[in-house]
């Protein structure tokens, strides 16, 4: 199968391994760019936990951080990955941005401390508030942004000559961004006959109804790859 992948290139090459160890032929075509932020400094602060919602927010993190020691919560396998390769104490809970605020709500107490909540500037939930309204004492700090990509570049030709069979779509920003390269492109009718695996019925949601679209059963990769069997 001829698969677009639309992750960061931070992300992208695991994942593209993984697809072409499986027979896949994989074009990468990074939606997003990860830009850290300079100078950002982390409040020292008895903070009871660290909350993170992607891997690119352990990835950004200052060097002098001063977080090792503290329980560090991440929503899945990659931002996992990604903090334990950082040195930090973390563990994985709740597969998204609401399931990771319901295991704090229901296994932390916010007398025991704040929360500091590390993101970049767009987030697809706000755990923030959740936690906030849980009365929770949460510091959100911006470490980097997702720059949007201007143009499909080698896809686009792709799409239009009927060589990409599926597209992977893991937020409803990239979706966002995708689905507006490809207008803007008029690739509209061909995309409408591409696959797009989506990690939640929100990255769905936002395309065009007529598009060919499955949804992932649990937002994480292993549901992502079991959709490869439904476009067979």
């Amino acid at each position: 199968m001829r698969i677009a992948v639309t992750r960061p290139e931070e992300d992208a090459g695991p994942l593209r391994a993984r697809l072409e160890a499986l027979g896949h032929d994989v074009t990468v075509t990074p939606l997003l760019a990860i830009k850290p932020r300079d100078n950002v400094t982390i409040p020292s602060l008895p903070w009871q936990a660290v909350a993170v919602t992607s891997a690119n927010g352990i990835r950004a993190l200052p060097e002098a951080h001063g977080l090792a020691s503290i329980r560090t919560l991440t929503v899945g396998p990659q931002s996992l990955k990604a903090a334990l390769a950082a040195g930090l104490a973390a563990e994985a809970h709740g597969g998204d941005v609401n399931g990771l605020a319901a295991f704090i709500r229901n296994e932390l107490d916010p007398a025991q401390g704040p929360i500091l909540y590390l993101s970049g500037a767009e987030t697809a939930g706000d755990l923030e508030a959740q936690l906030k309204e849980a009365g929770f004492a949460c510091h959100r700090i911006v470490l980097y942004d997702a720059v949007p990509a201007q143009a499909l570049g080698e896809i686009g030709d792709a799409i239009r000559n009927g060589q990409i069979d599926a597209v992977m779509l893991y937020s409803p920003r990239s979706a966002k961004i995708w689905r507006g390269l490809v207008e803007a492109e008029i690739l509209g009718t061909q995309a409408a006959e591409i696959q797009h695996l989506c990690l939640s019925r929100n990255v769905a949601a936002v395309l065009p109804e007529a598009w060919k679209k499955v949804v992932a059963t649990s937002p994480d990769e292993a549901a992502m790859l079991a959709l490869l069997d439904q476009t067979r």
